[in-house]
């Protein structure tokens, strides 16, 4: 790879970027090993890097709602999930020789560190790659905001986002063959678009703290690596 164009990087996976490909739910092992050896080749070019797992397929809290499950039960729950995707991540890693914490935002001390700002850039510092689990431990935020919380406090470069789909379209590209992608875009095309880039809680934070967020297909995990040497890829939105 090119000489990396970020020393110090969040990484956003959503729960079904874990998942069977096919359901977009449980976990699939094999995704989970290329994503996972990709993440050792980038370690390998001394990179930093941190990563925010979503749930989303384990359980959902919002949709929850609709069957009476409180809401903010439904997020812990979702928080729990994103536990689950994380320790399996990790021992992906572990498997292939990366030292890996994993660190939750809700106490669960048998299985992850609690979340402590300076331990986790101290784990970055030493070449270790973090996870961020449990969001941000409070329901009603998404795994989105709670990668740009963390990407601020660890003074990352860059949050790079990884999805299903090329990039940010002007609509879904899935429901609409003639979606236009966007190489690039500002925070307020973002939020007065609506184009759910991330929610606008957190498109607000980057905004307010100048931090790039790049949006990109994980359907090929080596993504991640071109993504990070800088080659041009997805949707920049800064």
């Amino acid at each position: 790879m090119d000489k990396p164009a970020y020393k110090r990087v969040l990484l956003k996976l959503s729960g079904e970027s874990l998942a069977d490909p096919a359901t977009g739910t449980g976990l699939s092992y094999e995704t989970i090993g290329k994503i996972a050896e990709v993440i050792k080749a980038v370690r390998d070019d001394d990179v930093e890097l941190a990563i925010v797992v979503g749930g989303g397929n384990v359980f959902r809290g919002a949709p929850a709602a609709d069957h009476g499950i409180e809401r903010a039960t439904g997020d812990y729950m979702g928080m729990v999930g994103t536990v689950l995707n994380a320790l399996a991540l990790q021992n992906a890693l572990e498997q292939r020789g990366v030292d890996t914490r994993v660190q939750s935002a809700i106490a669960m001390q048998e299985v992850a560190e609690p979340y402590i700002r300076r331990r986790a850039v101290r784990h970055l510092e030493k070449g270790r790659v973090v996870i961020f689990a449990a969001g941000t431990g409070n329901p009603f935020f998404t795994t989105d905001t709670a990668a740009s919380l963390r990407a601020l406090e660890i003074g990352a470069d860059v949050i790079m986002k990884a999805t299903r789909v090329d990039g940010v379209y002007d609509s879904d590209p899935i429901k609409n063959p003639d979606a236009k992608l966007f190489d690039k875009l500002s925070y307020m095309d973002v939020i007065s678009r609506d184009l759910q880039v991330m929610d606008a809680t957190s498109i607000t934070l980057c905004r307010d703290n100048k931090l790039p967020i790049i949006v990109f297909n994980i359907t090929d995990p080596s993504n991640i690596r071109r993504a990070i040497s800088g080659t041009p890829i997805g949707t920049v939105v800064t």
